[in-house]
């Protein structure tokens, strides 16, 4: 290791206790030592000292037991006369530089300062676990901390865009000379001012401005170390586990762009212990013996045309980049990007026009692979902010294509769409809405375009299903309402053929063990009536994915003997599940809370919770940041049940789940669910009603408590008294 480097990392980390010291002083003396202190929306209190050390610091006097801890880890800066080994010396002071940053940004919260305008701050438990499927499916692959400014506006944009086309989240962090990165990508359109107002917006585009200060690094060393202790299992206070786990799953490196001085040193060397390497754009110091880090530690690289691929090598981040034949952009990265009206060249759909999208299955020898047609007036026909109508007839063919893989890839459209650049698309069937905005119709977009993804997407993703595509793109009014009617006794017949599938119809179940790259033991067991937990993996979902990967994460269970039918368990889906947990689950049931439920990796939509004085369950949803009957809230709550573990009366699952007839049946059903947030019952209305009138309890919707009801057991108990909640006359869950 470079002695340079060594003393510079030693002398920021100095630096960092001595401010966090004073800091900490200073609060003491105004708030004392019970002072109540936390982040905001996570479980994990101060992440990084959770994590590594089990501290659990609620109040400033706990504070002061870390912040002695760091002051332990720092040592004397290397002399220059007595050469001494200081590789262990500069890592610990990356810890101890961390540990302070951490103090320093919680009292910053304390004192009302963070985050600052414009800013991101903290990183929720939340965001982390919304997230956490596009991390484990690969869409994600990684994420950059970039730290300071690049040399100009042009490199700025250059660099993001590059980061982007890989699917990579960038943090922005820090300033070169009190130029931030954020600014510089302001000025060049990359970020919008609605993203300074809402920086949190920033999620879409994988662009998100945390802080422009060095410190507000440990926002994104507290997410990736979060990750070890919701996804991974891992015990906190299991230093070793916790850094050998961001090593190993997590792939993050750390940019460094413009000066780098003391305190990015000591940064850089917290980040290179938890096994994220450090490349630089100037002339540092290297440290290329792998053995901390998966290769290099610190690298620089003097050309900013590839920087990010030096990057990736070094990180050892898997990343595909896929050249489409369209005039923008084409990546994950661009999928949640919003385009606003005054950014809009045309639209189509919504309330503006006729959309629809169909695609179905045909002949191979009626297609003619890889064509796009194009009926009705292109784009420059339209005036600025006008619209158009839009039919996209999607026609595949395939010696493994099947009739019941036709809405799986019909709803590949929006995904293929979105990842355009400038493209916007939601909704589905003929309920779609879609954009192009001026920047994407300047740089060449055309109708022509839409058929050119869809087919790129079809044949990457799903070529081992998708032998040849065509589509035919229609900008006429007329031809779309025909495609419409043409479509939509398709549309009836497949949601007749879903909800007509149970699980007794089936031999086989299908698993999801995507998340084991995360979550090591999880092992999700799919069925026709209990999609995935994390709700964005159905039955028929699996089945397809099978078809296109037969070694891949979805593989097919065979039920075999029946054990229990109430409960839903099955000797084979027991034995499967015990040999791909790592042998650590034994047996599992799919209808039951109460009695060996299925495991929990931390990407799940909602989370039921029993509430035994309710004699009853409740279950909230992810996007729900109050408090609950229970005491806790989701992210508390979360923290429990993730990571692979069986949790008797805790369950991680899909909101859809619980309008199913076989939502946990074997201990009652709907009819135990006894409070749920509103925005879930309101997103489940129609279904909740329909499942209570085949249980012939029309009144259960409006039985079952919101946080508008009650937030405490006492109030939610006074409410189920007086609305006569039948869980309270149903047989003791003890």
């Amino acid at each position: 290791m470079s002695k340079i480097v060594a003393a510079a990392a030693i002398r920021g980390s100095h630096d960092a206790v001595s401010r966090a010291d004073a800091r900490l002083k200073a609060a003491l003396e105004e708030h004392g030592e019970d002072q109540q202190v936390a982040f905001p929306e996570t479980a994990f209190y101060l992440p990084m000292a959770c994590a590594l050390l089990g501290a659990e610091v609620e109040t400033l006097g706990e504070m002061r037991e870390v912040l002695d801890y760091a002051q332990g880890l720092l040592g004397p800066e290397p002399d220059e006369a007595v050469w001494l080994p200081y590789l262990s010396g500069t890592l610990d002071a990356g810890i101890a530089t961390f540990l302070s940053q951490e103090i320093l940004k919680a009292l910053d919260y304390l004192d009302g300062t963070a985050p600052e305008d414009g800013w991101h701050g903290f990183i929720s438990d939340t965001i982390l676990r919304t997230l956490g499927i596009q991390l484990v499916d690969g869409r994600m692959p990684g994420f950059a901390a970039a730290i300071g400014a690049a040399p100009d506006v042009e490199t700025a944009e250059y660099i993001i865009r590059e980061l982007q086309k890989r699917s990579i989240l960038t943090f922005l962090i820090g300033n070169h000379e009190g130029q931030t990165m954020r600014d510089q990508l302001l000025e060049a359109d990359v970020l919008t001012d609605a993203i300074i107002e809402d920086p949190a917006s920033g999620w879409d585009i994988y662009i998100v401005p945390l802080g422009p200060d060095t410190d507000s690094l440990i926002y994104a060393a507290n997410w990736a170390i979060r990750g070890a202790l919701t996804f991974g299992g891992i015990q906190k206070g299991d230093w070793k586990g916790c850094l050998d786990y961001t090593r190993g799953h997590i792939f993050a490196f750390g940019l460094g762009l413009g000066t780098i001085d003391d305190l990015k040193f000591a940064s850089g060397a917290g980040a290179i212990t938890m096994g994220f390497p450090v490349i630089a754009d100037t002339e540092i110091p290297e440290i290329r013996p792998t053995g901390v880090c998966t290769y290099e530690e610190l690298v620089r690289e003097l050309d900013h045309d590839r920087i990010v691929q030096t990057c990736i090598d070094v990180r050892g981040v898997k990343v595909t980049v896929r050249e489409v034949n369209v005039p923008v952009p084409v990546a994950a990265a661009f999928e949640g990007e919003i385009i606003r009206r005054e950014d809009m060249q045309v639209e189509f759909g919504s309330k503006f026009s006729t959309a629809v999208e169909y695609l179905h299955m045909i002949d191979g020898d009626e297609i003619e692979d890889g064509k796009v047609e194009v009926n009705g007036p292109d784009l420059e026909t339209c005036e600025e902010g006008g619209a158009l109508p839009l039919s996209l007839l999607i026609e595949v063919a395939g010696r493994k294509m099947e009739k019941d893989f036709e809405p799986i890839l019909e709803r590949q459209t929006h995904t293929a769409i979105n990842h355009a650049m400038g493209v916007f698309h939601m909704g589905q069937r003929d309920m779609a809405w879609l954009r192009v905005s001026k920047q994407a119709f300047k740089a060449g977009w055309r109708l022509q375009h839409f058929g050119e993804v869809i087919i790129a997407h079809l044949k990457n993703e799903f070529g081992a299903i998708v032998d040849k595509a065509q589509v035919t793109v229609t900008s006429v009014d007329e031809k779309a309402k025909q495609l419409q009617e043409l479509a939509r006794p398709a549309y009836l017949e497949r949601d007749e053929r879903i909800a007509g599938m149970t699980d007794e119809s089936v031999d086989l179940f299908y698993s999801c063990t995507l998340c084991q790259s995360y979550a090591p033991n999880h092992v999700c067991v799919i069925s026709p009536e209990r999609l995935g937990l994390c709700g964005a993996y159905n039955w028929l979902d699996g089945r397809a994915a099978f078809q296109m990967n037969p070694h891949g994460p979805n593989q097919p269970v065979e039920k075999g003997r029946c054990i229990d039918p109430v409960k839903g368990e099955w000797e084979s889906v027991n034995q499967f599940v015990y040999d791909n947990s790592h042998r650590s689950v034994e047996r599992v049931c799919l209808y039951s809370l109460m009695d060996a439920p299925m495991t929990s990796c931390g990407c799940f939509e909602c989370i039921m919770a029993v509430l035994p004085e309710a004699n009853g369950f409740m279950i909230v949803n992810r996007e729900y940041t109050g408090m609950t009957p229970l005491g806790i809230t989701f992210s508390t709550l979360a923290g429990s049940v993730g990571g692979g573990h069986v949790t008797p009366g805790f369950l991680g699952v899909g909101r859809r789940y619980v309008i199913s007839p076989k939502f946990i049946s074997a201990d009652g059903g709907l009819p135990r669910l006894v409070w749920m947030t509103k925005e879930l019952r309101e997103d489940l209305t129609e279904g909740l009603r329909d499942r209570a009138e085949t249980l012939e309890m029309p009144e259960l919707p409006g039985q079952i408590a919101t946080e508008e009801d009650a937030t405490t057991l006492d109030e939610l108990l006074a409410f189920l008294e007086k609305r006569k909640h039948p869980a309270l006359s149903m047989d003791p869950l003890f």
